[in-house]
């Protein structure tokens, strides 16, 4: 019963904070605003979006492809097919539970290249550690070029560098804590736990010891460079976002990138937070809102749609097995 109603919280909470922030932008925007997201939506160069879309298929294969040299170093050879099949789901049920869909996609191996769970979802782990690891650099370079913008936006909000330093350096100190806590404590329940997450630490310690880890890494920066690709292409759609520099798409990426963990695939967040960030480089509300929501409908469209193919493709591609 708990587990159910846990599931169910799960599925229910993300989406009910994507609806509220949904509500309060639209009771916040005037109507004269509403009707100018309207125009612009519909006003909108489609083209760019069907590149931008196109470019996030690259990224998917690049994503599907970086997977294999994992899996090929722990002695698996899995098809391409199924790799992406499985990228492709992971996605659409991430928009269900947020990242619920690593789960989906070790399962899905599992029961179609018959790759151990705790390897495959290991491998997985490590991929997220790479994944966050460049974006931060990401966000490291937004931060450091658009300092002084930033800090006077934390300043309208009463919040201070120094109250920013201060959970920043708390965080640090318990990250290292639990990081000592777990390779010296030997804590029975701790050595438990250690010997059941054997198969999770070898998928993750792949990249560390696998032969074409260059060819891994390569791909895992052009996963990302395909994300912000798509983002900026995104940006021509609109006249009026069509001539906004490089740096405040750098910051558009980054804020819409953090806005989809918030919420089922970051519905109503990723707009909100476009809007957001623009507004700090003198772009009126009504244009970031509806760039916003451009870019995440298009997104999410291609995500339900390849996720769709790609479930009913699996069983069809592995019928003769």
């Amino acid at each position: 019963m708990k587990k159910q109603i846990g599931k169910w919280l799960a599925i229910f909470i993300p989406l009910l904070i994507g609806i509220g922030i949904i509500y309060y932008q639209y009771t916040t925007l005037k109507p004269h605003e509403i009707d100018n997201i309207k125009q612009s939506l519909q006003k909108a160069d489609y083209s760019y979006i069907l590149l931008s879309l196109a470019i996030a298929c690259v990224g998917y294969w690049s994503r599907a492809y970086r997977w294999k040299f994992a899996l090929n170093h722990m002695g698996y050879q899995t098809h391409f097919h199924n790799n992406f099949f499985t990228v492709s789901v992971s996605y659409l049920v991430n928009l269900t539970v947020p990242r619920s869909g690593e789960i989906s996609r070790a399962a899905l191996l599992k029961k179609y290249e018959d790759v151990p769970f705790d390897k495959a979802f290991g491998t997985i782990v490590a991929e997220r550690m790479v994944d966050l690891a460049i974006f931060f650099l990401f966000v490291c370079l937004g931060f450091i070029s658009q300092f002084d913008k930033i800090y006077q936006f934390l300043l309208s909000r009463n919040v201070s560098l120094q109250v920013m330093i201060y959970y920043g350096v708390a965080a640090v100190i318990l990250g290292l804590i639990f990081l000592l806590i777990w390779i010296y404590a030997e804590w029975p329940v701790l050595v438990k736990l250690k010997k059941k997450l054997s198969g999770l630490t070898e998928g993750m310690a792949t990249i560390f010891r696998m032969k074409n880890k260059w060819k891994y890494l390569f791909h895992s920066f052009f996963i990302w460079m395909s994300y912000l690709s798509m983002f900026y292409v995104a940006v021509f759609a609109l006249p009026e976002t069509a001539t906004i520099s490089f740096d405040i798409v750098i910051m558009g990426f980054i804020f819409g990138s953090l806005a989809v963990g918030f919420s089922n695939g970051g519905l109503g967040a990723y707009p909100f937070s476009i809007a957001l960030i623009f507004s700090l480089y003198g772009i009126s509300n009504d244009v970031g809102t509806a760039f916003g929501w451009l870019v995440w409908t298009s997104q999410t469209i291609l995500t339900i749609v390849l996720g769709l193919i790609s479930y009913v493709l699996l069983p069809v591609f592995n019928s003769k097995k």
